[in-house]
């Protein structure tokens, strides 16, 4: 299924009033104070995010798993889908496959069907974390930390397998999460897990193309509960450093502890120049993989505060990855990621709004209360209208959700593939 710009247009012609005097409204207010609103504007269409093949079927735990009718399962399927998020969006330019989960049986194909739909490959995701059918190697007791070499070598082909097949695609980085860790004391050493992971990591770094990057995980705990080898930033900036300049540090918003200060990480490894990658959701307790800002739209905001100053003071960390890594079990999957796609812009430009420079004499001046004040004003505004005018800028829809909802897509899309698909890798 593809959208009709036809529909588009007449989805626009309704709410295009509405939309002009609260656009009006706001820009005004914002003029007053200084701020360009076509560069805002021009910048909120400029930031593209990557969609996972993983989060376009229904998710799940270990407990069950609920179909929502429609999902694709194919890769060309999937292609399709993310074709739709853009058409709705046009902030989803790109997919991030998992391997081997998504492994393209006709390269050219699958070009073809990317390019039809405007959508480019970011990074590759490998995936050492479970066996595969008639695997001749078994992760169970780790995979680049195992104490069994073969075991160890076997993960690091992989990798490079998964490198070729992004290659082919015109993918520019790779992304290694672990699973890899204890789940019980004096199960493996330490010291020894985490070298045995620094020499594979190197194995897999030797092999990356020159204008390639290689994104590093971390994560504290979960599946394993007692230990996890990449368990903090500290340690995947270590593994950065050690593999060399075309390796950095990759931030999930759900791979940290509660109350763990984000925002002061982001700033930290930018300001080291070893951020290269961010995945978005969002969590209560732990890597809850939900809709991004549907339970804290403060921390994500004050995270792109930084990612903003960032951008803009630290020309030495690279052009940065963003990538939404949801996956759950109760709403139609397409829904959530455009509700996604909506916080993130969301938070992206209220924090464009943060005058910067304001900001630093306050916090020379230790005027507390004025910083918490310029910060504040900033997330307070209701931004949704400049959302919306970069869309109209790009024939996308002013209000994508009521579009995908109005435009019927779950019910077309059940139509043409089925009420029992099940997306592939889930």
């Amino acid at each position: 299924m593809k959208i009709d710009k036809n529909n588009i247009s007449d989805h626009n012609r309704k709410y295009k009033d509405s939309f002009q005097k609260e656009f009006n409204f706001v820009s005004g207010k914002l003029e007053q104070k200084g701020i360009n609103i076509e560069q805002i504007v021009q910048k909120v269409n400029d930031f593209q995010v990557a969609i996972p093949s993983w989060a376009l079927g229904a998710g799940g735990t270990r407990f069950g798993r609920f179909s929502y009718g429609g999902e694709p399962s194919s890769l060309e399927q999937k292609l399709q889908d993310v074709g739709i998020l853009h058409s709705l969006t046009r902030s989803a330019g790109s997919v991030s496959l998992h391997i081997p989960w998504d492994i393209p049986k006709d390269i050219k194909a699958i070009k073809e069907i990317a390019k039809s739909n405007e959508i480019t490959f970011d990074a590759m995701n490998s995936n050492t974390f479970q066996d595969q059918k008639d695997a001749k190697k078994s992760y169970k007791f780790g995979s680049l930390n195992n104490s069994d070499k073969e075991i160890r070598d076997f993960a690091v082909e992989h990798n490079r397998e998964v490198i070729k097949i992004g290659k082919e695609l015109g993918s520019k980085s790779l992304t290694v999460w672990l699973a890899d860790g204890a789940s019980f004391p004096g199960q493996l050493n330490f010291q020894r897990a985490l070298d045995n992971t620094q020499d594979s990591l190197k194995g897999i770094y030797d092999t990356l193309p020159a204008d390639w990057k290689m994104f590093i995980e971390y994560k504290p705990y979960e599946p394993n509960f007692y230990s996890t080898t990449i368990q903090d930033w500290g340690t995947s900036f270590m593994l950065a450093n050690a593999c060399g300049e075309k390796a950095y540090t990759l931030v999930d918003l759900g791979h940290h502890l509660p109350n763990t200060n984000i925002e002061q990480i982001v700033a930290t490894l930018m300001y080291k120049g070893k951020l290269g990658g961010f995945h978005f959701n969002d969590s209560k307790y732990g890597d809850d993989d939900v809709t991004v800002g549907s339970i804290k739209p403060y921390a994500l905001f004050l995270i792109f505060n930084e990612l903003v100053y960032g951008m803009e003071n630290n020309p030495n960390n690279p052009e940065l990855a963003w990538m939404i890594d949801a996956s759950h079990n109760i709403k139609d999957p397409l829904e959530d990621l455009l509700q996604s796609i909506e916080a993130i812009l969301v938070a992206y430009t209220q924090a464009l709004l943060i005058d910067q420079k304001e900001l630093r004499e306050a916090q020379l001046r230790h005027d507390v209360v004025k910083c918490q004040e310029i910060v504040q004003d900033a997330y307070r505004t209701d931004v949704r209208s400049i959302l919306q005018a970069a869309r109209l800028k790009t024939d996308a829809p002013l209000n994508p959700l009521e579009a995908y909802r109005s435009f019927e897509v779950r019910k077309n899309l059940i139509q043409e593939r089925g009420s029992k698909t099940v997306a592939t890798g889930l």
